[in-house]
């Protein structure tokens, strides 16, 4: 069953975004939501602003509670959307919880993902959940509409300032960020970016929380390198992805090259205490 217009798919490869007519569930949302405000209450020590990969226990020191951040990335209704977007056989390597606190949520700066990620060739989607109303008052998603088109990474500088959730900026005069575009989305609606699109938000001066929650697919014809993601740690000062747990969700690992094991020794003493 298709779950896009072709309008809709020719709009995500022509401009490198889009948000579909489409909306979670009431439970969904209120799962989704329950889960953030959980892992607030438990942890109250870790700042919402960013929080990589709650789905792989112990990815934020002292957070353990991963099963449902898994499930979530395995709605089936959002995974047949995925798939009209970037083919049948892909698995999920990543998420990021962007809490947003009001009045002192960060910035993210404008970058594109694919200067972070060890994928070759580079071919990825983001999806975004929206768990609060998403507007410009508290900073919402911007994109720069077609700048994916190129398939090019274009230049970056670190900055390690405290006031960003990430440390690479996008600093090339090629682009033109007054053509972007606000992506203002209502509770469980959702957006998809590709992975070379350039994108960022302001950050939130209002008083009203914009909680998102964020998963990364990539296209199993493509190679999710666990080595070269060491050495960009290094090099760059990244999250360290080199035994990121690997999720095949749809079809099958096409160029073969997938670690689909390594990283997943996490797992075990959860799943073991839950056998018992």
């Amino acid at each position: 069953m298709n779950r896009l217009t072709p309008a809709e798919v020719h709009h995500y490869h022509d401009k490198g975004y889009l948000v579909p007519d489409f909306r979670l569930s009431d439970s969904w949302l209120e799962r989704v939501r329950n889960a953030l405000d959980t892992l607030h209450r438990d942890h109250p020590n870790v700042g919402l602003d960013f929080v990589p990969s709650p789905h792989v226990p112990n990815y934020v020191e002292g957070v353990t509670e991963y099963e449902e951040w898994l499930e979530f990335a395995r709605i089936p209704e959002v995974l047949d959307i995925v798939a009209e977007l970037i083919g049948p056989d892909f698995l999920m390597w990543g998420s990021a919880l962007f809490g947003k606190p009001g009045s002192t949520g960060k910035e993210t700066p404008w970058h594109q993902d694919g200067e972070y990620w060890p994928i070759r060739p580079l071919a990825s989607c983001t999806l975004w959940i929206a768990l609060d109303p998403s507007t410009s008052d508290n900073g919402c998603l911007r994109v720069l509409p077609g700048s994916h088109k190129k398939k090019q990474i274009f230049h970056h500088r670190r900055n390690d300032a405290t006031g960003f959730t990430l440390n690479q900026v996008l600093s090339d005069t090629e682009l033109n960020l007054d053509d972007a575009t606000d992506v203002c989305l209502e509770p469980g609606q959702i957006s998809i970016h590709d992975v070379y699109l350039a994108h960022g938000s302001a950050p939130n001066r209002s008083t009203q929380r914009r909680a998102g929650m964020t998963y990364r697919y990539m296209p199993t014809t493509s190679h999710f390198d666990h080595d070269w993601a060491l050495e960009m740690t290094r090099t760059m000062g990244t999250t360290d992805m080199s035994q990121r747990p690997l999720f095949l969700v749809r079809g099958c690992d096409r160029c073969g090259q997938n670690d689909l094991e390594r990283g997943h020794a996490v797992y075990a003493p959860y799943m073991a205490a839950n056998a018992s």
